[in-house]
């Protein structure tokens, strides 16, 4: 660490995980694992309580398979039911190495491309045993009724996604979270009937009770009641997802939060390379400055559709279809010819940006403000275009692939992108950065587990297209299952009394901070410190980082923070539904965590995958890593007062070359 960034951080011991079997051969390493870990008796199972939060695709996996096993499950969720989690908004698919289209994929292909993708800063045995239980994943949703597109002789089909060159994502048409959510969602509602799940609605966890250093439950506000409880168990699983909206404009739901993962974060758990997140290339463009989220397009629609600008900038205001062939830059396709317009999510967002920097972008004006606070217009959008594919397949074909989304997009845009070009440009839509967890799926504080989006363990620096609902229903169905048996087989465990008093300190930091909220009656509301915390962020730690804005970033937040605690103005009461006090404690965690993104960012002096550092880049303008320098993963302590904490695990690739990525 350089003087210059020690007035940012420290530098702690090194982490290592120690849950990884040390195998020559990868291929039995999971299988290994799930042999040497221990077993709990049957009859013991019912004895042990089980706390999982959040019901996403994750979440509700896992609550399903716990409970079935015959463990005594609470699942808490803040939304009104449980299918309502935000996986249900995922469009394009889920990624198997079943190979079905003979078309040279396997499990150590898609290893390799998982690996490659994430710019090589993910682990290999994580990655690995992801790989190996994908096509397991297949066979459990087909036999919950999953309605998978099939081909017309019945077999189930597959589309390619970004950063491969295979055929291995299976879709339901573009509502494939829709449908996996409700398979785990239909598996877990069967534990409920059978009594070994209990649901807990509308409940927002708060803090995370820790016990001589072992977490055994959770303080949950009951959201329309506003009652504060306690809830005890022998281990916590947070499936609470990501934080992707720190930058307030995201695709995220507008409830999704980092609050339960920054209270564990907190509390101990190492929290891993929190700068690392992804801009989605396919999203309808921002409008205007009314706006409170965005809306992801699927990537599918890069099997298909045709990215392009014009060629001269003086086009950019006319009707693409009197742009001629000739005149349009289909540049994906000409800077990457092996790949096209199936590079990975990082890349092609970094190009439609370059070409937009250019003045080469289409759409409205749209006003902004740069890095140094100056004013101007700019039109963000390139073209998606399916004129190719309708004249090649016919419209019927093309409809039958993609037709809700296309629906979507004509209610939104009021233009029809079966006559004109869909326009779109990169949004913030997933965070590969999240809690530190070992091969168990185990955080750095005993007893804590994190699955899901809400761990960083899968990959690396960029997620290939269709591998978030893999990670989950892996992680759910048959990873946590089989790892968290090893840490319960120590039980049964020492019931722990409310009136513990570590127990009863957590709960008072929860009402205390509530009555902190309620009692600043300042000037501004909850919303405008979000969303001018999501400006600093996308400005200063957006898809280009340099050194100067990050530091600039690091003191806007500082002060924002600052400013939020003396001039926030919270209104109602802690007794009743109050989505303003919700709302204040989930910025005042974005608040925290933007800053450690910003230092995560300002520390890593290379680019790698979704990170990118302007001073960083090869001859030809792609993301240069420093493996030399920072081929590890960044776990960040909680410095309480004082600064983060950096714990360095490094990573060590034996089974893959590590190189520079090519997609050319």
């Amino acid at each position: 660490m350089t003087d210059t960034l020690s007035e940012y951080f420290s530098v702690g011991e090194p982490v290592v995980d120690t849950k990884a079997p040390d195998v020559a051969d990868i291929n039995t390493m999971w299988t290994q694992h799930q042999f040497d870990s221990a077993l709990v008796n049957p009859s013991n199972r019912r004895k042990l309580d089980v706390i999982i939060v959040g019901t996403g695709l994750a979440g509700a996996s896992a609550a399903a398979t716990m409970g079935e096993a015959g463990y005594n499950v609470k699942s808490f969720f803040y939304q009104d039911s449980a299918r309502r989690a935000h996986s249900i908004a995922a469009q394009g698919g889920i990624n198997a190495a079943k190979n079905y289209n003979d078309d040279g994929d396997s499990v150590y292909r898609l290893f390799y491309d998982t690996v490659k993708g994430g710019d090589y800063r993910s682990r290999e045995s994580n990655v690995y045993r992801l790989a190996q239980v994908s096509s397991n994943i297949i066979d459990q949703c087909v036999a919950q009724g999953v309605p998978f597109a099939r081909e017309y002789g019945g077999l189930l089909d597959n589309r390619s996604f970004g950063g491969v060159q295979v055929a291995r994502t299976f879709y339901a048409a573009g509502q494939t979270g829709q449908q996996l959510l409700i398979g785990a969602y239909q598996a877990m509602e069967r534990q409920v009937a059978k009594g070994t799940v209990t649901e807990f609605s509308r409940h927002e966890m708060l803090e995370v009770v820790i016990v001589d250093g072992v977490a055994r439950g959770i303080i949950a506000r009951d959201m329309v009641t506003g009652e504060i409880e306690t809830h005890l168990a022998d281990v916590v699983v947070l499936a609470s997802g990501g934080y992707g909206n720190v930058f307030f404009l995201s695709t995220n739901a507008m409830g999704c939060n980092v609050t339960a993962a920054w209270r564990a974060h907190r509390k101990g758990a190492y929290f891993a390379n929190p700068c690392y997140t992804q801009i989605h290339p396919t999203c309808i463009p921002v409008s205007g400055d009314h706006q409170s989220k965005l809306t992801l397009m699927s990537e599918s629609l890069r099997n298909d559709g045709r990215i392009w600008v014009p060629k001269r900038a003086e086009d950019c205001d006319k009707d693409p279809r009197q742009i001629a062939p000739e005149d349009r830059d289909y540049y994906l396709e000409r800077i990457y010819p092996a790949f096209g317009n199936l590079v990975p999510r990082d890349i092609a967002s970094r190009q439609a940006k370059n070409m937009c920097d250019e003045g080469r972008g289409v759409g409205p004006l749209v006003d902004e403000v740069d890095a140094d606070g100056n004013k101007r217009q700019m039109r963000r959008g390139v073209y998606l275009d399916f004129a190719a594919a309708i004249e090649r397949l016919g419209q019927a074909a093309v409809e039958e692939k993609y037709g809700n989304l296309f629906d979507m997009y004509a209610r939104i845009t009021g233009e029809n992108p079966y006559e004109v070009p869909m326009r779109i440009y990169p949004a913030v839509h997933y965070t590969m950065g999240g809690l530190w967890v070992d091969y168990d799926l185990q955080t750095s504080v005993e007893g804590l587990f994190s699955i899901g989006e809400s761990n960083f363990s899968d990959h690396g620096a960029n997620r290939l297209g269709a591998s978030s609902l893999m990670q989950c229903l892996a992680d759910g169905y048959f990873v946590l299952p089989n790892t968290i048996r090893d840490y319960l087989a120590k039980g049964p465990f020492d019931k722990i009394a409310e009136d513990h008093p570590a127990v009863v300190e957590a709960k008072t930091a929860v009402t205390d901070r509530i009555e902190k909220f309620l009692s600043i009656n300042g000037e501004r509301s909850v919303d405008s410190f979000h969303r001018e915390l999501g400006h600093i962020m996308w400005e200063y730690c957006g898809m280009e980082r340099t050194d100067e804005g990050l530091r600039k970033g690091i003191a806007l937040v500082r002060e924002l923070k600052d400013e939020f605690w003396s001039n926030v103005r919270v209104l109602g009461t802690a007794d009743s539904l109050n989505q303003s006090l919700e709302k204040a404690g989930r910025v005042a965690d974005f608040l925290e965590l933007g800053e450690l993104m910003c230092i995560d960012a300002l520390n890593r002096r290379e680019s790698c995958g979704g990170h990118f550092r302007a001073e960083s880049v090869t001859e030809d303008g792609e993301a240069l890593r420093h493996d030399d320098e920072f081929a590890y993963v960044a776990a960040w302590e909680f410095g309480g007062d004082g600064a983060p904490v950096l714990h360095k695990e490094d990573l060590n690739y034996k089974f893959i070359e590590l190189k520079q990525r090519s997609y050319k």
